[in-house]
């Protein structure tokens, strides 16, 4: 059997390495690992996770950064508020969104789990770290849960599930910082809990949902719940690069003999340690190809990098690539596909560029009131009553003002209180007044100026009916 024919052998798909034959949890103890990749990944993730905890508290305007309040229908955005009127733009950047995953998974596989995804960042950077802190390596953790229940045991567990929570409880509190904004939750963590019994529920539901995902669940998120994994088996093609294992130069496997000639002996760079499986935290073996369960977290590459620099052997035997290039001896290429996906994305993140930045300072709604008719005055002049809402996208309290920009006619608003908080929407009713000698159809269009705190921010047309002459 050639190196590429053993390397197409299937059979390891028909199981995942959390799960024994006997369908219960087979609980993963990785090595701990160690090098260049890991210790670029933990800069990112260190990184990632001082912005995913300060952000909240970083405000532009007097609005928080970045904020997803579904329960007030309020969104911001770098400082920019957003309301449900401007749901289109979420629609168009999620549209942007999925077709950025479809685009950076079609050429970098699944790059965007080993390096960005929180899950990847809290259990391995995080969570699986203190686990390394308190109980030890893969072999003292194992060495550890077979062990009686002594106080060395029972103190080593408390200390380490105690920590497990107390983050937990931390993530949970950022992560509704995120949904309620900062403020409210400032409110809901100083005031008493029954003052807020709903966010003091909600805090800690929470923490138990999270504190269950780290401590037990495990790599399980990213292998049996996590959808983009299922995904990324019908976006990755040959020319994906992806973590791959170089069959091509590492079979036949063999252990390692200090001083021998592999290549005479026809053997290949591969030695058969199983570092890489040891240290992989789904438990995988990189070398069957790729898996759904690999999250590219450079840990085998790390792994094995290190035994060959021990052995004297070329590194990169695991390494970031494509299965064409490795098959081909060449080296990575960008694809027609990828590159019209390219063209799509950049398109679309344009286009909700502009809309974003030239979207209006007022969000103004004016239809007729409901089940209304035209009326007449003492004096014989048409009346038509109206009813408007305004959002106010401008970051500071306004006064608003309507004054009618063509005709003789006037406007009349119902109730002194036209003063619109920032970030806030209201609705009112007007009445527009024009003289009969002004009418000359059954309906009119007329403009409306819209002034905040007397500066003309906007105009929009309505229709006037009046009677059929």
């Amino acid at each position: 059997m050639s190196a590429e024919e053993e390397h197409k052998d299937e059979s390891f798909r028909d199981r995942i390495a959390t799960v024994n034959e006997d369908g219960k949890r087979n609980w993963i103890y990785p090595v701990k690992p160690k090098g260049s990749y890991y210790n670029k990944r933990k800069i990112v993730s260190y990184i990632l996770l001082t912005l995913l905890f300060a952000m909240p508290w970083i405000k532009i305007g007097g609005n928080q950064i970045f904020m997803f309040n579904v329960i007030e229908r309020k969104f911001s955005l770098f400082g920019q508020v957003f309301f449900p009127q401007e749901f289109y733009l979420f629609a168009l950047l999620m549209i942007t969104g999925v077709v950025g995953i479809i685009l950076f998974t079609l050429v970098f596989g699944r790059l965007f789990c080993g390096w960005v995804c929180p899950q990847t960042i809290f259990m391995e950077m995080l969570f699986r770290r203190i686990e390394y802190w308190i109980e030890g390596d893969a072999n003292h953790q194992k060495k550890l849960n077979r062990s009686e229940w002594d106080a060395n045991k029972i103190f080593k567990k408390s200390l380490k599930h105690f920590l497990f929570f107390t983050i937990s409880f931390l993530i949970s509190n950022t992560f509704l910082a995120y949904i309620i904004g900062s403020d409210e939750l400032v409110n809901i963590i100083t005031a008493p809990p029954a003052e807020h019994l709903g966010g003091f529920i909600a805090i800690i539901a929470f923490s138990f949902a999270f504190y269950a995902v780290f401590a037990f669940m495990r790599e399980q998120v990213c292998t049996t719940v996590c959808p983009y994994g299922r995904l990324q088996g019908v976006l990755l093609d040959k020319n994906s690069m992806v973590i791959s294992y170089d069959y091509a130069r590492g079979e036949n496997r063999s252990k390692f003999r200090k001083g021998e000639d592999r290549e005479a002996e026809g053997k290949g760079d591969c030695i058969d340690c199983g570092l890489c499986v040891r240290v992989c935290p789904t438990g995988i073996d990189i070398r069957n190809g790729t898996q759904l369960e690999c999250v590219n977290c450079t840990a085998c590459i790390d792994a094995c990098d290190s035994i060959m620099d021990k052995t004297g052997l070329e590194p990169g035997l695991i390494r970031y690539a494509s299965d064409e290039s490795i098959k081909t001896r060449t080296p990575f290429k960008f694809s027609v596909k990828a590159k019209a996906y390219t063209v799509v994305l950049a398109a679309l993140t344009i286009v909700v560029a502009v809309l974003i930045f030239t979207r209006s300072p007022l969000g103004i709604t004016v239809l007729r009131a409901r089940g209304s008719d035209y009326g007449k005055t003492a004096e014989g002049e048409i009346t038509n009553i109206y009813d408007i809402a305004v959002v106010n996208k401008m970051g500071e309290d306004l006064e608003i003002e309507l004054k009618i920009e063509s005709g003789n006619g006037k406007i009349e608003t119902i109730g002194d209180n036209w003063r619109l908080l920032k970030d806030e929407e209201f609705s009112r009713r007007f009445i527009v007044i024009l003289p009969k000698s002004e009418i000359d159809e059954a309906k009119e269009y007329l403009d409306i100026g819209v002034y905040a705190n007397g500066e003309k921010i906007d105009e929009v047309e309505i229709d006037f009916i009046g009677p059929i002459l």
